[in-house]
């Protein structure tokens, strides 16, 4: 039974981390071609580096994995939203807001679509979740 829900909790994680790297991909190649050339306060968000893309792209999945894993375990089979919103919402504002713990300058502008981003990125890693739930991809944590 434990390798069971592990092989499950492994399923939630990468699919997650894909939903989440994929999504990623869309924000940054949008922040880096469009706000930071247009916006001088989004100028951070430019990848200047093959470096900074791929340390980027693995805390993405990094991220999305452990969202994946710990999604499926806190919804179980309950089909509470305010449940399900609010492991969206405390993932993304982690990572939304974890540069001010770097940069306490950071613009309020900045902090804003970097959040937006993230909350953007869980909801998609969560509806994708949802999805294979539903379709029985993927089987939610079972309460005892």
């Amino acid at each position: 039974m434990r390798d069971y829900e592990r092989l499950e909790s492994l399923k939630a994680g990468t699919l997650s981390a894909f939903a989440l790297i994929c999504t990623y991909a869309f924000n940054a190649i949008a922040n880096s071609s469009v706000l930071a050339k247009q916006f001088e306060v989004f100028a951070p968000l430019q990848i200047n580096t093959l470096f900074g893309l791929l340390v980027k792209f693995a805390i993405a999945f990094l991220s999305g994995f452990l969202f994946g894993v710990t999604y499926r375990y806190v919804i179980r089979e309950d089909e509470n939203q305010h449940l399900k919103d609010g492991v969206v919402l405390a993932f993304a504002l982690v990572r939304g807001l974890a540069p001010t713990e770097v940069e306490s300058h950071l613009a309020f502008w900045l902090l804003g679509v970097l959040t937006i981003e993230s909350i953007l990125c869980f909801t998609i890693a969560r509806l994708i979740l949802d999805w294979a739930i539903k379709n029985y991809w993927l089987k939610p944590f079972k309460s005892n």
